[in-house]
């Protein structure tokens, strides 16, 4: 089993990203942090393999988390995971040896694929001896997977999806139709609706009856991290 730390300090994402990795074969998770401070100390102490790394922390950045487990000698591999666009950040993550990045809102699958590429390269690694530059290749390419079917669709940007995910998590239990999801970041009721279904294909979002004083109720979206796909809420 690939032994794995979740570090994020929202209690909400934190528990979504276990749930993911618990459902991946081959994983668990055996702690979280909330802080910078609290990874490293469980670095220090926890037997680890891997550490999915939020880079925005309350008491530090984790790409400092990252600088000081390398400066301590530590090899454990790491997940970055970030809303950040920013390619200094991209590239910082590489240089203090991050295995793989990860950009919210992400979906199971995109996990999935993440920590089976992950887990192939941990395989070749214990296969035997690296003895030519096709072996080297073969093995770092284990990580640099291809994204498969299970990417955007068409009609559907990366960071639109960002904007609506992040109106949806905001509203918390309350929920929000697509009209006022659309408002709120600039988009016709028909596009956001669009991107609310898709959320809810993937399982991040579930739909839901708002009743009013008369006509027909409204459909509601929920932000439902951790969630299967094809899930509704009753009214």
């Amino acid at each position: 089993m690939i032994r794995t730390l979740v570090v994020e300090d929202d209690p909400v994402a934190a528990a979504a990203h276990a749930s993911y990795v618990g459902r991946v074969q081959g994983f668990t998770v055996v702690a979280s942090a909330a802080t910078g401070a609290d990874a490293l100390r469980l670095l220090a102490a926890t037997p680890l393999d891997l550490v999915l790394l939020d880079v925005h922390l309350p008491d530090t950045s984790g790409l400092e988390v990252l600088r000081r487990m390398r400066a301590t000698g530590a090899t454990t591999d790491v997940i970055m995971v970030t809303r950040a666009r920013d390619i200094a950040v991209v590239q910082a993550a590489v240089a203090f040896g991050a295995t793989q990045y990860l950009v919210k809102p992400f979906t199971f699958s995109a996990v999935r694929r993440k920590l089976e590429s992950y887990l192939e390269y941990r395989q070749r690694l214990g296969a035997g001896p690296v003895v030519a530059q096709d072996d080297v290749d073969e093995l770092f390419g284990t990580l640099r997977a291809p994204v498969d079917a299970g990417g955007l669709p068409k009609g559907v940007s990366r960071e639109s999806l960002d904007a609506v995910a992040g109106v949806l998590a905001r509203a918390g239990e309350g929920g929000r139709t697509a009209g006022e999801v659309g408002e709120a970041v600039g988009a016709s009721r028909v596009t956001a609706r669009r991107y609310l279904e898709y959320l809810v294909q993937t399982g991040l979002a579930e739909r839901g009856a708002r009743y009013g004083t008369a006509g027909r109720p409204q459909t509601e979206y929920h932000w439902r991290p951790g969630g299967t796909a094809g899930t509704e809420r009753e009214g």
